[in-house]
């Protein structure tokens, strides 16, 4: 039976030294498996554009604004974003018939025209057989909607230079809502004034974005943008700001799991580590995936042999205490990561040998995990999510006597529409077949959560290495 050592290890000096040997040695052959794995399932080395690009896209779409007041100073390079493009020029100053739109380049086009006429008013072209006065424009502007708009603005890219330098245009910039007819060409532009001109307004506007951002999406759209040594180099920065005696409380929380391994390690030095700890620590079905598929099948079995050995390992506190012990001896990344390794070979147990409520039942109990078994009527909802009621039939584990205690169960009744459309419910058959699925589907709370969650079969691997990984990690880190 499988041994989750989630009692406190014992600390003396009588533990099994080789038992631990042999462990972290086939622990070592693991990982070399997982690698092996991993590489032929295909290691990313794609990276999505610059750093820069990242975060003025991320800004673009969040604080266009920000960006608008900048570009706003600097109208006039909008005559090159529109010399030769028709494309632009019309999504920019035209609605979908070929007249002057409503938006603000329409609004821009309209204002400086009728308040310069003196200077550009010859410049507009109508596609009426005339064209119109100043005057009757003034006291019907909706004539302006017979504008041709695309023939008006090569004439003023040519000819009416003070457009691209007037207070109308520069005001119908300040939204940010150009940047969203090219933003490609925005964005080359923002990191010209960035690295070339260095323009600190730039500088001031990407400050304040990444202050007031939330740190998670920062993550998730600039960090991979980096390059392997300087990822590793932020992480070390990251280190030295956090606090170094954080616990680890939710098993669960894989992003604060990682956090919890930043604040102890300050020497990341190999980017194959990050790697490999993201890899056992948050992906455990991903791994298992790539091990069953048709290609890994030699690794597979190189796996299976090394987890076999492991769990026939003899199993006591002692030998958890070993290990720890020997982790002292490492650097903290290495450490955890070995942590890291003896949780997945937890979760691959799990995940291959606990197939019935039965087995998952006896695990619970050489554990000495208390559990309350729910009972559920179990059915597919109309997202194929499966719900049922829970039962009070409380399961305490002991190492000498256990004790099942029956209580009535509460019966859970469920309105079923009958309804013939796309709603109905699929057809499990007779009520024999609900039996035999919910024989094969078991779902327990357990106290080493203090029964606040149901667990199925299917979530069960993953929550119990976490929870493992996370216990271990407290006794390492308290130790």
């Amino acid at each position: 039976m499988l041994h989750l050592f989630l009692s406190e290890p014992i600390w003396n000096d009588n533990g099994d030294d080789n038992s631990a040997k042999m462990r972290v040695s086939l622990l070592s052959n693991l990982e070399s498996v997982i690698w092996s794995v991993m590489a032929s399932g295909g290691r990313s080395e794609a990276r999505l554009g610059g750093f820069a690009s990242q975060l003025l896209e991320m800004i673009f779409e969040n604080r266009p604004h920000k960006a608008g007041s900048i570009i706003a100073k600097r109208s006039y390079i909008l005559k090159k974003f529109f010399e030769g493009n028709p494309t632009r020029i019309s999504q920019w100053f035209s609605r979908t018939g070929g007249g002057l739109g409503h938006g603000p380049g329409a609004k821009a086009l309209s204002q400086f025209s009728f308040v310069n006429r003196d200077i550009c008013w010859e410049e507009l072209e109508w596609k009426g057989k005339h064209g119109q006065s100043p005057a009757v424009v003034a006291t019907k502007p909706h004539y302006f909607l017979d504008l041709d708009v695309q023939e008006t603005v090569e004439n003023f890219l040519e000819n009416v230079p003070e457009f691209w330098l007037s207070n109308e245009l520069s005001e119908s910039l300040k939204d940010g809502e150009i940047l969203f007819v090219d933003r490609k060409f925005f964005v080359e532009f923002f990191v010209d004034l960035m690295y070339k001109e260095d323009s600190r307004d730039v500088w001031e506007v990407t400050s304040e974005y990444l202050k007031e951002e939330c740190f998670s999406s920062l993550c998730k759209r600039l960090l991979i943008t980096l390059d392997e040594w300087d990822l590793c180099d932020f992480l070390n920065m990251l280190h030295k700001n956090l606090n170094p005696r954080m616990e680890l409380k939710d098993p669960m929380d894989s992003s604060y799991l990682f956090e919890v391994i930043l604040s102890k390690c300050g020497d990341f030095r190999c980017f194959d580590q990050i790697l490999l700890l993201n890899a056992v620590f948050n992906h455990g079905r991903q791994l298992l995936r790539l091990l069953r598929d048709e290609e890994a099948h030699e690794e597979k079995e190189k796996l299976e042999d090394i987890v076999s050995k492991i769990c026939g390992i003899p199993n006591n506190d002692s030998s958890l205490a070993s290990i720890i012990k020997d982790c002292f001896k490492m650097k903290n990344i290495e450490a955890f990561k070995l942590l890291g390794l003896q949780s997945w070979v937890i979760y691959y147990s799990l995940a291959e040998k606990c197939q019935t409520p039965e087995s998952w039942e006896l695990l619970f109990m050489h554990n000495e995990i208390s559990f309350r078994k729910s009972d559920r009527y179990l059915f597919l909802d109309n997202h194929g999510v499966l719900e049922g009621g829970v039962s009070d039939l409380d399961h305490r584990a002991s190492k000498t006597v256990k004790h099942r205690k029956k209580h009535s169960r509460r019966k859970r009744k469920r309105d079923i529409n009958h309804d013939d459309s796309d709603n109905e419910l699929l057809d499990l058959g007779t009520t024999k077949n609900r039996l035999d699925l919910q024989s094969n589907v078991g779902s327990w709370l357990l106290s080493i959560d203090e029964y606040s969650a149901s667990w199925n079969s299917e979530d069960l691997p993953e929550y119990l290495s976490k929870y493992c990984l996370s216990t271990w990690m407290n006794y390492q880190c308290d130790k």
